[in-house]
């Protein structure tokens, strides 16, 4: 091949060209770059350079010696080594040795040869779809046991709520539940037993009758972010129509509001997302009905009114009334001068 200009010491075989080292051709096929190279490792690296056939720099025959005398010898036979197994690294990829011949063809491109030379030595040898898959396995995993503790601490607060434990224990003993728990004969069991099996059945009571609603409901396995990323087609085909439903029934047609679509409109003015809505007490969003909260106009008063009241209730509270004393009189950015 002709001499090439633009090549550099950090690029590919440096200044020597790569088809040169391994002495074969341009046109040559991986199975010729193959031979060349193992020819070249197993006679040594002086067949790459002016003395083919040479095995006085071959690096076993330095094994062992000092490394005074013939060391330049060693040294110089491992770079020659290192440069046969960069030309043999370079030309049997078939993407690589595409980049590399566009290189000796436009060595003008200065900057596109190292980016495609770097681009491909850092990229990651792992396939990028399978650490991406993994990644969100894991976060699912985690996310899913996350859900679960926060559920099982809202019903062990539940179950400690004088409230709610004496509604459970009612209905567990309605139910026969309780009366079970107490055996005699063979199978009577020690106290201990007995009130950890009480516990737990008010547990289940407690999470069969109540809702829990927000942050703390119970865990579904649709809910991780697997399931979210597998079915976000569906669920955005679902939103289209759903849309389209909407322009349909309410801009077209004209039709009046259902309860439903209420709520849902005033949702979106308290911006607010549907786990945070759900979370509300029932009354609340009776409320918001009453007062016709899905009217803009209506919404806007409302949340004036809240505003104004949360201002009279900081105004009232005492810590409001120490915080404000503290930032006039020694809040951050107060800069005071002691004599000394």
């Amino acid at each position: 091949p002709r001499p090439a200009r633009g090549l550099t010491d950090r690029l590919y075989c440096g200044r020597r060209v790569c088809y040169e080292v391994l002495g074969v051709s341009r046109q040559a096929s991986k199975a010729e770059i193959a031979r060349a190279y193992r020819q070249l490792a197993r006679h040594g690296a002086a067949a790459a350079c002016e003395k083919p056939g040479a095995r006085q720099y071959h690096p076993d025959r330095y094994r062992g010696e000092p490394a005074g005398g013939e060391g330049s010898g060693a040294q110089a036979a491992h770079e020659k080594f290192l440069l046969i197994a960069a030309a043999y690294e370079t030309l049997k990829d078939e993407e690589t040795r595409k980049d590399y011949d566009y290189m000796l063809d436009h060595p003008e491109e200065y900057y596109r040869h190292y980016y495609h030379y770097y681009s491909r030595r850092l990229a990651p040898k792992v396939d990028v779809t399978i650490v991406i898959l993994v990644t969100v396995c894991a976060i699912s995993v985690f996310q899913f046991f996350s859900w679960w503790s926060s559920y099982n601490e809202a019903i062990n607060y539940l179950a400690s709520v004088p409230k709610y434990r004496i509604q459970a224990t009612e209905i567990a003993r309605q139910q026969g539940l309780l009366n079970k728990t107490k055996e005699k004969g063979k199978n009577r069991r020690s106290k201990e037993e007995i009130r950890e099996e009480e516990e737990e059945i008010i547990k289940d009571i407690i999470k069969n009758k109540i809702d829990i609603k927000g942050g703390y409901q119970k865990p579904k396995i649709y809910d991780i972010l697997l399931f979210q990323i597998l079915l976000a087609p569906f669920y955005w085909c679902k939103y289209v129509v759903w849309y389209c439903w909407w322009i349909y029934c309410f801009t077209i047609k004209g039709q009046e509001y259902g309860v439903e679509e209420k709520l849902y409109i005033i949702r979106r003015y308290m911006k607010m997302s549907q786990s945070q809505f759900d979370s509300l007490e029932d009354h609340q969003k009776e409320t918001f009905l009453e007062r016709q909260l899905w009217i803009r106009e209506n919404y806007e008063v409302y949340k004036q009114e809240q505003e104004e009241e949360l201002k009279k209730k900081m105004a009232i509270d005492p810590r409001w009334k120490r915080y404000r004393r503290w930032m006039k009189n020694e809040g951050p950015g107060r800069l005071t001068f002691i004599d000394d």
